[in-house]
């Protein structure tokens, strides 16, 4: 396996194209602006001006694109993946999607001859650069075997989490996990704020103990030099917590921690606040969330 189609060269989908040919991959690439991907090209990507040329002789196809609907088009549209790829090639889902609709795909991909997994990724831009991401991974045993070599190119914590859709239940489990735990750090730091207390000192005190996190590793110094530069799209983040909400109320449970949380998220994107990171999240408090 050597040749690689690739769709959605973004934030962190260019990061994991780079370490993919560095691992002795040829990269072809599919973008709607070639002017965002020039870096790539300049390194060795193919690029194409269709998905139908960028996936044509491919022996797998990688999908990194924003949201569900883009999923849906980019495989299912007239000229997409499904309708141009060859038969027997790998196709490698890693948006963070409806479960869903990674179900659909497999049993369509699998029908048209392909063998078809999703495989979404935490870890972040920095991960994502470093090749250090965690590869959620939903499909076929052998399946799962024969992509493990090009999985290792761009992540260290590798694992199949069940059959199809499984990746992505993991990776809505992941993100519910996090809206927590950033949501605590915003909450203390706002708190300390406003109690006076010196932040700085306070995150050096409490990172080594019980309220250590990774979010808070991440996040809060950042947050306490107002730098929303976005690793992962506040925007993105919206989306995955809705999912996460639809997918629990279709088994009948309530998640009363994200579902705050992710009004409080819902309230940033309407402020225009979509494509900042999701740290961002700490504007809610300094404003929104604080009482009148």
């Amino acid at each position: 396996m050597k040749q690689i189609g690739w769709i959605g060269v973004g934030i962190m989908g260019k990061s994991m194209v780079r370490n993919l040919m560095k691992a002795g991959y040829t990269l072809h690439i599919y973008a709607r602006s070639r002017e965002k991907v020039e870096e790539v090209i300049e390194e060795g990507a193919v690029f194409h001006e269709t998905i139908a040329q960028c996936v044509k002789g491919c022996d797998a196809v990688v999908t990194m694109v924003g949201f569900p609907k883009d999923v849906e088009e980019v495989y299912f549209s007239e000229g997409g993946i499904l309708d141009n790829a060859p038969k027997g090639a790998f196709l490698i889902d890693m948006t963070t999607t409806s479960p869903t609709l990674a179900e659909r795909l497999y049993e369509e991909g699998t029908a048209r001859g392909f063998r078809v997994m999703d495989a979404p990724v935490t870890g972040g831009d920095t991960g994502a650069k470093n090749g250090t991401l965690s590869i959620l991974v939903g499909g076929r045993p052998e399946d799962y075997e024969a992509c493990l070599p090009l999985f290792q190119a761009m992540g260290t914590n590798i694992n199949r989490q069940g059959g199809p859709g499984c990746g992505q239940h993991a990776k809505l489990a992941n993100q519910i996990m996090i809206a927590g735990t950033l949501s605590g750090v915003c909450e203390a730091l706002a708190y300390a704020r406003e109690k006076g207390l010196d932040r700085s000192v306070l995150l050096r005190s409490v990172a080594t103990g019980a309220a250590g996190s990774k979010q808070l590793d991440l996040f809060g110094e950042k947050i306490l030099q107002g730098d929303y530069a976005p690793g992962f799209f506040l925007k993105h983040f919206v989306k995955d917590m809705t999912l996460a909400v639809e997918e629990a109320e279709q088994n009948g449970l309530t998640l009363g921690v994200l579902t705050r949380v992710l009004e409080e998220y819902r309230q940033l994107e309407e402020a225009g606040f979509g494509d900042l990171g999701t740290q961002a999240l700490a504007k809610y408090y300094q404003s929104m969330g604080k009482e009148k």
